[in-house]
């Protein structure tokens, strides 16, 4: 008799956000880009004073945007139901009258608008929010402005009366800026680091927004399709818009409705400088950055000039790395966010790594640039430029480091990290690598005497 061998089972960790969340944000923004390759652009047929009426415009950009966000914020509410979770700190049983919380809204709405004027002030001090891309956030969010400040005292008052706890961070910077004595400074803290990581973020993806989807509504099909390197590179185009899409939609959404709230902003100070110095104005990667790896380099096509194979099999593993960083993005649906925790992600490409888009990321940089190769012919750029490529995979992996940090406060990540060192293919292979060298390392050590 053969004794039925037991199978070990060890599923994965529920993920916050459903896999058809990104698909729907994929279709409706698949929608929009037809319609202004085909029919013009939506918003753009409205006209605008100091925007172009194109097809390819900046507000159809922005309406690309919104048809992004719509359906996946309709799959949420009424699929998945994501507004009646646990985790979004409502209980829609509540029901409490208009008076019962008007006194705590009004406080609440003071914090809030206070925050904003905050916001504001920086961005009218800091020279470049008024300069290149970053000019059409500001003047986004000028048309905004008095429309959310409107639309906030219903909105607040609305979501008071069903909030389990009314009092958050928002309230208690109210009260703080009131001159009550009830109010906790870590929750006055938590409100602001969220807010900063908003206000910073949002406004560099708006900014980033129009410039990639004009490219992809430009393109030319029938141009593409002849050549190799014109096809990697539209389809990494096309990759990158949707990665700016989706962000811009989380940073946008960051409601407790849908669930996609901020549950905390890292409170560590090297995250935060880990994460900026990879963004605008701190960049470091930049053209003449300290990290600016690019002196004397050219791309992969230059370096394959002729070798159409090797174009293809090279512009083919880009565009899966790309397609991969992407795929990170949009498994995010509505809660993409630097610095934050809105939930855990355990599916698509985070059920490989913990970090799937800084590998993916990394590795197009490397192979795309090859550093190691020089059109001067110096090897000082060939050393200099490879060292400083390494040292952006450290900062990324410093960024990598601080963020599980932050996010292993949480059981739930503690859960899936824990199930990602078992399981994840990725990190699996890391760990064994570190294993392997370690072993080595103390293998090779010599011995010391007893003392």
């Amino acid at each position: 008799m053969i004794k039925a061998e037991t199978i070990s089972v060890d599923p994965r960790p529920n993920s916050a956000v459903s896999t058809a969340v990104g698909v729907a944000g994929l279709a409706g923004l698949a929608l929009s880009v037809i319609v202004a390759r085909n029919w013009g652009g939506i918003m753009d047929a409205l006209g605008s004073p100091g925007w172009p009426e194109r097809a390819d415009g900046p507000l159809s950009a922005l309406a690309a945007v919104v048809a992004c966000g719509l359906p996946m914020v309709l799959w949420s509410l009424f699929v998945d139901k994501v507004h009646r979770r646990p985790s979004t700190g409502l209980d829609w049983s509540l029901k409490r009258t208009v008076a019962d919380v008007l006194d705590t809204s009004i406080i609440k709405i003071a914090g809030l608008w206070a925050t904003w004027a905050g916001i504001a002030a920086l961005y009218m001090l800091c020279r470049w929010y008024w300069a290149g891309n970053y000019l059409f956030s500001m003047e986004v969010f000028t048309l905004i402005a008095i429309p959310l400040v409107i639309a906030s005292v219903p909105y607040v008052v609305w979501l008071d009366r069903y909030m389990v706890n009314p009092r958050d961070g928002g309230w208690h910077f109210g009260a703080w800026i009131a001159g009550r004595d009830d109010w906790d400074g870590e929750e006055i803290r938590h409100h602001l680091r969220a807010w900063a990581v908003k206000g910073f973020f949002l406004a560099f993806m708006v900014s980033i927004v129009p410039p990639g989807f004009r490219d992809l509504v430009n393109m030319n099909f029938n141009e593409i399709w002849q050549n190799p390197v014109w096809l990697a590179n539209a389809l990494i185009t096309t990759m990158f818009v949707v990665d700016v899409q989706f962000a811009t939609v989380g940073y946008a959404l960051t409601m407790k409705p849908l669930d996609a709230h901020i549950r905390t902003a890292n409170p560590y100070l090297s995250g935060w400088v880990a994460a900026l110095i990879c963004y605008p104005p701190f960049i470091l990667m930049n053209n003449g950055g300290p990290l600016d790896y690019h002196v004397a380099t050219s791309d992969w096509a230059y370096w394959f000039e002729g070798q159409t194979a090797l174009l293809w099999i090279w512009g083919a593993i880009l565009v899966i790395l790309t397609a991969i960083y992407a795929w990170a993005t949009v498994a995010f649906g509505l809660r993409f966010s630097n610095l934050t925790h809105r939930g855990i992600l355990t599916h698509g490409p985070y059920s490989w790594t913990k970090h799937p888009a800084y590998v993916s990321k990394n590795a197009y940089w490397w192979l795309a640039t090859m550093p190691f190769l020089v059109t001067s012919g110096s090897v000082t750029d060939m050393v200099r430029n490879t060292a400083l490529l390494a040292l952006v995979s450290a900062v990324y992996y410093w960024r990598a480091k601080t963020e599980e940090k932050h996010l292993m406060a949480d059981p739930a990540y503690a859960e899936y990290a824990a199930w990602a060192d078992r399981n994840a293919l990725i990190t699996r292979a890391f760990n064994r690598l570190r294993a392997l060298l370690g072993s080595r390392i103390r293998t090779n050590a010599p011995a010391h005497p007893a003392e």
